[in-house]
Parts: structure tokens; sequence; C-alpha cells
């Protein structure tokens, strides 16, 4: 039993450590990646829709994207969305596509992001540790059930303890990467 907590242990971390992945990629980092339009979020009739479920995003140069759209009557929506974001980019119609130019950060700019990358580090870890007490808490009830004896549950609490360790250190490790890609000129 104690062996399925741990296997739910890791499935979960594992899962909230690929969220963060999936967040920081979209982070602006001065270079030109469909991830960074990932978020944005067009009215297509009416509807909240996710822009890559409208449209296929490349990469057309280092400073510089393509958004196809699949349908093209919803070109200038997509352009004017994605303009009006928060992301400091500019985009363009070119015929029934849209350029979306990517301009160089400034220092400043490059440390606001990388400070944006610490809080959603942390906030990820946080989850982390909500996941480790959920899993002591299911270990303790064990002892209580009349599952596992106090010397066991102590050696169960140092797995999950050390399973929570590593995990924190592979968030610290994806922002650490994270960081060096947006203060890289």
């Amino acid at each position: 039993m104690p062996k399925e907590v741990i296997a739910e242990l890791e499935r979960k971390m594992n899962a909230t450590i690929e969220d963060l992945k999936h967040d920081l990629s979209g982070l602006r980092t001065g270079r030109a990646t469909p991830a960074l339009l990932e978020r944005i979020t067009v009215d297509y009739y009416g509807a909240p829709t996710p822009l890559p479920q409208l449209a296929m995003i490349s990469v057309a140069d280092a400073r510089q994207l393509l958004v196809k759209p699949h349908d093209k009557s919803v070109a200038g929506q997509i352009a004017n969305t994605i303009a009006k974001s928060d992301l400091g980019v500019q985009a363009t119609r070119d015929g029934d596509s849209i350029r979306v130019s990517v301009p160089s950060m400034n220092e400043e700019r490059r440390k606001e992001m990388v400070k944006l990358a610490g809080k959603k580090t942390e906030d990820h870890k946080i989850a982390l540790r909500n996941v480790r007490r959920d899993a002591n808490d299911q270990i303790k009830k064990m002892e209580k059930d009349g599952g596992l004896t106090k010397d066991d549950i102590k050696r169960e609490e140092e797995t999950v303890q050390k399973i929570t360790d590593r995990f924190i250190a592979d968030a610290d490790a994806v922002r650490d990467a994270k960081e060096v890609e947006i203060m890289d000129v």
C-alpha cells in the first residue's frame, strides 16, 4: 500500500514539473517560438478559442512567427488579439496570414521575465509541497488503520521527503535554464 502512495506521489510531481516547463515555455525570451502564442485565446464566433486550434503557428525566422489561420475570415480577429496581448509583440496581416514580430528585449524587460519565471517556479514548488502533504496524510492514515508501524511511517515519510527534495531541485533546474535563456542576448 505505501508503494502505491509513493507511485502516485511521483506521478503527480512529474505532472507538476511538466506543467512548470509548459508555463515557462510561454515566457518571452527575445527569440520567436510558437510556444509564445499558445496561451492566446481568440473570440471565435462567440467562444474563446485557443490560437493553436484556429491556426498553424510556425517560425519564419529568429525574430518572426508566421500564423496561418485555418479559417481565413478570422485572420483580422487573430491579428487584433495578438496585438492587444501583453506579450509586447507586433502583429501585422500579410494576406491571409499574420506575421508576428518579436522585438529584442531590453535589460529591464529581461529582469521582469526572470522575476516572473521565479514566481511561476515558486507556485509550482508550493504545488509539490501540497502533494507531499497529501502523501504524508495518506501514510499516517495507514498507521491509524493498523497497516503500518511507527517505524514504517517514519521510513515512508523520509522517502516522501527525499522524492520531494529531488523534484524541488528539478524545478529549480528548469527555472535556472529558463533564466539563462531569457538573459542570453
